[in-house]
């Protein structure tokens, strides 16, 4: 008896299998929601002057996007001088871009987004460090499983403020806030007088 159903169970859940041909392909956009929060109050700009000339798109502080690239970031790709994956796709920001790649199945990359006149802070963080004289808060999301691994690093940057987002689950560029501390480096070294 407890054979013949054995059989039959089987038989109805084979009967139900199929197979799909085909290449894998990554449900997951290399992004998490930020958990920036913004301060209200803007910081005097020369956008208060209206003799200043700046570009709409970027504001007085210039192009923040154009500032590192993919020679600033670990991954390897075959143009280390291409621009950016994507800029502008985070309205909620005055700039946003991001470098995206992929390593093997996995999306690896960095995003900016840039506030100007404003300083952005994290909701939650777990660690602060210095890169030279300023603070950099961060927020290690390597081993919550409800994101894709990543650090979210916030600092004051160029009169605003900036927010970095690394994502990475290969564990093959070194510790993920360390590839964002790398990242902070890189644009303090070129920061525009905001």
């Amino acid at each position: 008896m407890v054979i013949s159903l054995l059989v039959a169970v089987l038989g109805l859940t084979g009967a139900c299998a199929y197979t799909v041909n085909g290449t894998p392909v990554s449900e997951q956009v290399l992004d998490i929601d930020p958990p920036f929060t913004s301060g209200t109050e803007p910081t005097p700009t020369d956008d208060d002057d209206p003799s200043s000339t700046s570009d709409p798109d970027t504001g007085s502080v210039g192009d923040i996007c154009a500032l590192i690239g993919w020679k600033d970031l670990p991954y390897e790709v075959e143009d280390k001088n291409a621009k950016p994956t994507e800029t502008g796709y985070d309205s909620t920001f005055d700039q946003s871009c991001k470098w995206q790649t992929s390593v093997g199945s996995l999306d690896v990359g960095v995003t900016l987004r840039f506030r100007e006149g404003r300083t952005i802070t994290l909701e939650q963080n777990n660690g602060e460090f210095q890169v030279g004289d300023r603070k950099v808060t961060y927020f290690d999301r390597t081993t919550d499983t409800t994101v894709q691994p990543s650090c979210v690093l916030v600092m004051d940057y160029a009169g605003g403020g900036i927010g970095i987002i690394v994502i990475d689950g290969t564990a093959r560029f070194g510790g993920i806030c360390d590839q964002g501390r790398k990242v902070a480096e890189a644009l303090l070294e070129k920061e525009p007088n905001g």
